[in-house]
């Protein structure tokens, strides 16, 4: 993959105080609660360009993305925003806590060149029109790039990890915690040794898109629209999967809106492909301590490469269901790679949501069913919380996928089922802005 160094836009701390209040998560992951957070956080918060909020009297001429050229505008003319001078790769560094465990994942920020999904850039995952057509329109009033797509290689030698690492070391351009309490840290990257072993070293490498889908389509249906040779170009934070602290959580499923539906019956028809395993409670002491047996089983089945599922429907149980025949899936998924169908997220979808529950995927697609819950600290707790108060019919928690599952569907040239993997933390939007 060809990349290069820009002098990119960043938020002036001269005007606009604490720069760590300016940037946000990706637009797609705030809520319209946290969008109102961030309003008031700052009058320079970059959720006023990627997420602004819908006004009453907007039309064709005055809208969100007009409200965001406008603001885009203005933060270049006062200063808010301003242009590094020196061709740079930005080394970008986040130091997060998960499960005991003091982690931190290294990327580095440059732009790369447009490639249609083949070997050199590949999809893990499918994407909505409805998306797509905000990301254009903002990137059509704007002319410029504020999120960053999310890009995974594989590199061995860590050629730009030991550069990143050092130029950690040096005064950081951002360094701030956000709400999750994790650190985004950014450096600048400028000698031209460093810059050319790095873009050197990802001359022939493969990458495969771990977040941003959206955001790299949206780019290269730009790309198609303009003259503006700069479009040819997308900003990305590229990491290795050669380092410990690339982490992927699981997304667990919360079923709702099903007519007739009898938990008992589910249980019946899930015992002709699964084993369960059932931990019951009568006190909130042994309610914690059942969830907790639940997990550890699920944990043990994964190490073993078994397909297990958490199951909570308020019935006084948790539940595992272990598929006891990985080639049940055959038959459903007949038109699907073999490590396709040996996804967990694929046996659930396939084998229970869609044959068991008749959710198939134009219900999946509208929504109405399924809410899909990441699995941060308090995801487990909340999601039982749910079903107790009768919100949820039934909640199916989830193992995460592993990386080498991810290499082997997309090398198969397909892509999993949405919602598949969480990849944690997320890249922050407001760090590096690419103005086309």
């Amino acid at each position: 993959m060809q990349v290069k160094p820009f002098k990119a836009f960043r938020f002036n701390e001269t005007v606009v105080g604490d720069v760590g209040h300016c940037i946000a998560p990706p637009y797609d992951v705030i809520s319209p609660a946290q969008q109102q957070q961030f309003y008031e956080k700052s009058e320079y918060n970059i959720v006023r360009i990627i997420k602004g909020k819908q006004e009453s009297s907007d039309d064709d001429k005055k809208n969100r993305y007009t409200r965001a050229a406008d603001y885009l505008d203005t933060w270049l003319e006062k200063g808010v925003l301003t242009q590094d001078r020196t061709d740079t790769i930005y080394a970008y560094v986040q130091d997060f806590h998960v499960a005991g465990r003091n982690l931190h994942r290294n990327s580095f920020i440059a732009l790369a060149k447009l490639e249609e999904y083949g070997k050199t850039v590949r999809p893990h995952e499918h994407t909505l029109d409805k998306p797509k057509i905000d990301r254009l329109n903002l990137r059509k009033a704007t002319d410029a790039e504020f999120g960053l797509v999310f890009m995974l290689y594989e590199d061995k030698q860590n050629i730009a990890d030991k550069i990143i690492e050092r130029a950690a070391k040096q005064e950081p351009l951002i360094d701030s915690a956000d709400e999750q309490d994790v650190r985004h840290r950014l450096s600048a990257i400028t000698s031209k040794d460093d810059i050319e072993q790095i873009t050197n070293m990802m001359l022939d490498k493969n990458c495969i898109i771990a977040d941003g889908h959206h955001r790299y389509e949206t780019a290269l249906n730009y790309q198609k629209r303009t003259p503006n040779p700069a479009a040819a170009y997308q900003m990305i934070a590229f990491v290795n999967t050669c380092q410990e602290g690339l982490l992927i959580l699981a997304t667990h499923r919360l079923v709702a809106n099903l007519e007739n539906f009898s938990f008992e019956k589910l249980l019946a028809d899930l015992k002709n492909h699964f084993d369960i395993n059932e931990f019951p409670f009568d006190s909130p002491q042994a309610k914690t301590d059942a969830k907790e047996k639940m997990l550890t089983r699920m944990k043990a089945e994964l190490a073993l490469d078994k397909h297990a599922f958490g199951i909570y429907a308020g019935n006084h149980a948790f539940y595992t269901a272990v598929l006891k025949d990985n080639k049940t899936t055959d038959s459903a998924a007949s038109n699907m790679s073999l490590p396709w169908k040996v996804l967990d997220v694929s046996v659930l979808h396939k084998l229970i949501l869609e044959g068991l529950l008749g959710i198939d995927e134009k219900q999946l697609a509208r929504g109405d069913n399924i809410e899909y819950v990441k699995d941060t600290d308090n995801a487990i707790d909340e999601s039982i919380a749910k079903t107790d108060k009768g919100q949820k019919q039934i909640a199916f928690f989830m193992n995460p996928v592993k990386m080498w599952q991810l290499k082997m569907v997309t090398d198969a040239g397909e892509r999993m089922p949405q919602k598949t993997t969480y990849f944690y933390p997320k890249i922050y939007t407001g760090m590096t802005i690419n103005k086309l």
